[in-house]
């Protein structure tokens, strides 16, 4: 039966998975990490099997080569099913609007699009590449990120900077997480048996990367995340919104160029930067009681929330419904609580009982001015979906 590959590429891990492309049902996945470290982890989950095994120092091409040989050795499929590999994208800038067939000259604008996304777009760009080689036969898509912010407000995609360079340069508000947030804005409207069309609706997708999308006429509005994922809400290891004047700043109390400063307010900022104990909520939250700066975190996590929140309602002229999704979003019962409380002056009137119960469903009050919903995100179905309209 024909099929798709999907892969999503990180900067030390690969998550891929295998659909039917009729039925888009799963039929493998699987998951590469700790690249290029000790006791690096592959497995793959199919039929209710699992294989896994750790292979220290695995490098990207190795695994490359290794998810196609196991898919055929295990009997998973042949490479004939294959019909395409999708990839997902970050950055797509103004240049890719849509899902997009990767020929050579789209490989390179992806490349060259790094700016926007410097810890996501040149991995990405790699994997294509290798999986071009490993399977040189079959076409290759690139999904993006972006391409659900391209056609928001320029009010609100836009910065107070010389108009000229925002021309120039395409400046602007591109958003992340879009493929994310256009999912579960359409889900959660399917499980309110309401028009998408007709809500006003913020989207949270709260993770180790976490951003907030206000939809509006079932089109992205606004969106927390700027020219590039590091701004917006407090995240794993990202800072968030931040004073740019920081940057010179450091620069000259650290001696540091500022491109290391950036790769500091990317990867050693955020909940890791303010709790010194780890970038992963679960492991923040555990140490809460008893240290101080991990209590810190959380509080600030939620309070960065909360102001975007509270902006969007302002700017959407009120809300009819939130949606928590992403790995903290669909699985924190306690986050989700003390963000909705926070908004309990704007009309979220959370149900305790739902709240800690639901997995996807309604969690608010059925009183409650605003619904709040919970949707676990499906990146994967999104981007299939998407590649089958131009197969």
């Amino acid at each position: 039966m024909p099929k798709i590959l999907l892969m999503n590429a990180g900067s030390s891990s690969v998550k891929w998975k295998l659909f039917e492309i009729e039925n888009e049902k799963i039929v493998a996945k699987g998951l590469v990490e700790r690249m290029l470290m000790p006791e690096s982890t592959f497995e793959i989950s199919y039929n209710d099997q699992k294989y896994s095994k750790i292979i220290d120092n695995l490098t990207y091409e190795d695994a490359a080569q290794m998810i196609i040989e196991k898919i055929q050795t295990l009997n998973i499929t042949t490479l004939d099913d294959i019909k395409a590999v999708g990839h997902r994208v970050v950055a797509g800038g103004q240049k890719f609007k849509q899902a997009t067939l990767i020929t050579r000259e789209n490989l390179k604008n992806i490349e060259d699009l790094s700016d926007h996304a410097p810890l996501h777009n040149p991995m990405e760009a790699k994997y294509i590449e290798l999986m071009q080689t490993v399977m040189p036969q079959t076409p290759q898509y690139a999904v993006f990120d972006s391409q659900f912010f391209t056609d928001m407000p320029e009010v609100n995609a836009i910065f107070s900077l010389p108009y000229e360079y925002t021309e120039k340069f395409g400046i602007r508000r591109y958003g992340e997480h879009g493929i994310s947030h256009a999912y579960i804005s359409k889900q959660a409207a399917k499980l309110l048996g309401k028009d998408l069309n007709k809500l006003k609706m913020v989207t949270l997708h709260l993770g180790s990367g976490s951003s907030i999308s206000a939809e509006k006429d079932g089109k992205a509005f606004d969106s927390s995340m700027g020219f590039t994922p590091l701004t917006g809400v407090t995240m794993g290891t990202r800072s968030g919104d931040i004073d740019p004047s920081l940057v010179p700043f450091l620069m000259k109390k650290l001696g540091k160029s500022a491109s290391e400063i950036i790769e500091i307010f990317n990867t050693k900022s955020g909940l890791l930067g303010i709790s010194g104990v780890s970038s992963d909520m679960r492991d923040i939250i555990k140490n809460r009681a008893k240290d101080k700066r991990c209590g810190l975190a959380v509080d600030v996590f939620v309070n960065r929330i909360v102001k975007y929140v509270g902006s969007y309602f302002a700017e959407l002229g009120g809300l009819d419904v939130i949606v928590f999704s992403g790995g903290i979003g669909e699985n924190n019962s306690n986050i989700r609580a003390e963000i909705a409380h926070k908004l309990a002056c704007l009309g979220v009137l959370l149900d305790e009982k739902r709240n800690a119960n639901t997995k996807e469903g309604v969690i608010s009050q059925e009183a409650s001015p605003i619904t709040a919903v919970v949707v676990p995100t499906n990146e994967e179905l999104a981007m299939i979906q998407q590649i089958k309209e131009i197969i």
